[in-house]
C-alpha cells in the first residue's frame, strides 16, 4: 500500500512508488498537531465525565495555549462539545459520522453481521465480531443479541486489552510474541476472577491446537465466551468471532458444537474478506 500525497501528479506518484525499495514501510513524518488532536479525542473518548482544559493539558503534558487552540478547532469541526458555563469538554455526536463510515461501509462489520445474527439466533448467545487493532488492543465492530432472557450487552466501538477474554488467547496463539513478552503484556490485564499466567498460557496452547478458545468466567463472572479466529492466507489473525452466554448454558459438549458452527462462519467470512 502506498501513500499518495497532495500536490503530486500521476507521473510523480509512479516514480515515487518505483523508487521506494520493495517491502520497506514508508517513512511517517511526525505531525505534532495531528498527534495531539488524536490524543485529545482518545482521552475524551475514554473519560466517563467532561474534562476541563487544565485536566486535559495535564493528562497529555500539553502547554495550555496549545491544548486550547486544538480544542477550539475540534469544537469548530463538531468533533468535540464544550459546556459554555463550566468550559468542560466532551466528544461531540459529530464523531459518530466518522465512525459510522468505518463501521457500515462494505468491510468486516457489514460482512460479519449476517453471520452474527445466524449464530445468535441458532445458539441463543450474544455474538460479536472483533478486529485486532494492534498488539495492545482489540475493538468490537459488530454485535448480535439473542432473544433469550439473558443477553450480554456491549457496544460497537468498545476497546479491550488485546490479551483479554477468549479473543486474547487467540491473539497470543497466532501472534509472534515470546513467552517473556506475553507474560509482561499479561500482567496489566484485569480479570473478573484470578487467572495465573501459566494456566492462561496452557489455554493459549490448547487454542492453537483446537482452532478456537474458551474463557470460562475469567473475563466476565458467570459468563463463558468462545472465540474463533479469522485469518489471512498468510495465517495472520485479523479478526475473531466470539459468542457469550451464561456458563450453565454452555457445557463442554455444547462448547465444541458451538465452536464448530462459529468456525464454519469464520471460514466463509475469511473467504469474503480475502
Amino acid at each position: 500500500m502506498y501513500h499518495v500525497f497532495a500536490g503530486m501528479n500521476r507521473g510523480q506518484q509512479m516514480v515515487s512508488q518505483q523508487e521506494r525499495p520493495s517491502g520497506r514501510k514508508p517513512r511517517i513524518r511526525q505531525v505534532p498537531a495531528v498527534s495531539r488532536a488524536i490524543a485529545i479525542l482518545r482521552l475524551l473518548g475514554g473519560s466517563p465525565e467532561p474534562m476541563s482544559l487544565k485536566v486535559i493539558g495535564t493528562s497529555l503534558s500539553l502547554v495550555p495555549s496549545t491544548c486550547l487552540h486544538i480544542l477550539r478547532v475540534l469544537v469548530a469541526e463538531r468533533l468535540v462539545d464544550v459546556d459554555g458555563e463550566f468550559k468542560r469538554y466532551t466528544l461531540s455526536s459529530g464523531i459518530l459520522s466518522l465512525a459510522r463510515g468505518a463501521i457500515v461501509r462494505g468491510g468486516f462489520a457489514s460482512l460479519a453481521q449476517p453471520a452474527l445474527d445466524r449464530l445468535s439466533q441458532a445458539w441463543g448467545i450474544t455474538a460479536m465480531g472483533v478486529e485486532i487493532e494492534n498488539e495492545d488492543s482489540v475493538i468490537l465492530l459488530a454485535i448480535a443479541v439473542s432473544q433469550m432472557p439473558f443477553a450480554l450487552l456491549s457496544y460497537v466501538g468498545t476497546r479491550h486489552a488485546a490479551l483479554a477474554s477468549a479473543t486474547g488467547r487467540l491473539v497470543a496463539a497466532y501472534g509472534n510474541q515470546s513467552p517473556r513478552e506475553l507474560k509482561q503484556r499479561f500482567k496489566p490485564v484485569q480479570w473478573a476472577k484470578p487467572l495465573e499466567f501459566d494456566a492462561w498460557k496452557r489455554e493459549v496452547e490448547l487454542a492453537r491446537k483446537k482452532g478456537y478458545s474458551v474463557d470460562r468466567g475469567f473475563h466476565a463472572s458467570g459468563i463463558t465466551i468462545v472465540a474463533v479466529p479469522i485469518l489471512t492466507r498468510a495465517g495472520r489473525l485479523t479478526h475473531t468471532l466470539s459468542g457469550a452466554a451464561p456458563s450453565e448454558q454452555l457445557n463442554s459438549a455444547r462448547i465444541v458444537e458451538l465452536a464448530e458452527s462459529m468456525r464454519h462462519e469464520a471460514k466463509l467470512l475469511s473467504t469474503l474478506l480475502i
